[in-house]
């Protein structure tokens, strides 16, 4: 089984369409529990951040998702089943290209595109689009709560699933956007994704909600000071580094 989770929130069906409201923007002083004195938010800003933002893992490497990533990412939702598990409708390249300009200009959004980082660093001059195995996003779909994301992660690769990628993919982009102001998180996975269910089990979260009516269950991580300081130890590894497109290259 593919290594997805937060499958029906997955750019290709929810995501485009959640928290328009978010695209006008607004500035707002919020209290922050791991920053001293008050965190100054500009919502409309904030999600494009990571635009110029490279994490740079033990297993994976986080990039943003950028037009060289279309061909393969289009190559890969291809499949029945990510299309299955992602609860997404297959798109021409055109529209692919269309969907990669949107998510790079929504500001409910942050995507990035998860690359092999053994396989990056092992071939100079590889490029990004052959080293890549899968997405990590974060959505904002609350606008009554701006603390809460919902997060989703994606090894389409089947030949890196069930190596960790996924989890470290997700610890990376958990420890980036808690920066940013975040303090909650879901996932919403199919029932049957028992791996990808565990998966963010050992990552704290907890079951909150079962629907029926979409066959997936929601988990739910609130981090606390304690969870983030945990969060901090599992990602002391993890490093932050500009990116432009074309010119990231391998240490």
């Amino acid at each position: 089984m593919a290594e997805v989770g937060g499958a029906r929130c997955h750019a290709h069906a929810g995501g485009a369409a959640a928290g328009r409201a978010w695209d006008s923007g607004w500035l707002e002083e919020v209290d922050h529990p791991f920053c001293s004195g008050r965190l100054r938010r500009w919502w409309a800003a904030t999600m494009r951040l990571n635009q110029n933002t490279m994490l740079l893992g033990k297993k994976v490497v986080l990039v943003p998702y950028t037009s060289e990533h279309v061909p393969r990412y289009h190559e890969w939702m291809k499949s029945e089943e990510l299309q299955r598990l992602t609860a997404s409708e297959p798109l021409t390249l055109e529209q692919e290209y269309a969907m990669q300009r949107s998510w790079r200009e929504d500001a409910d959004k942050c995507t990035f595109i998860v690359l092999d980082a053994e396989k990056w660093q092992a071939q100079p001059g590889a490029t990004e689009e052959s080293c890549m195995v899968g997405d990590v996003n974060l959505f904002l779909t609350d606008l009554e709560d701006p603390t809460l994301g919902e997060i989703e992660v994606m090894i389409a690769e089947p030949s890196c699933r069930g190596k960790g990628l996924g989890t470290e993919a997700v610890l990376a982009m958990l420890s980036y956007v808690t920066t940013l102001g975040l303090t909650k998180f879901e996932a919403k996975i199919g029932q049957e994704n028992e791996p990808s269910i565990r998966m963010f089990q050992k990552l704290h979260f907890e079951q909150v909600a079962a629907s029926s009516v979409f066959q997936e269950v929601t988990l739910r991580l609130t981090v606390s000071e304690s969870e983030h300081q945990w969060l901090l130890e599992q990602t002391s590894h993890v490093e932050e580094k500009p990116y432009r497109d074309g010119s990231a290259e391998p240490c």
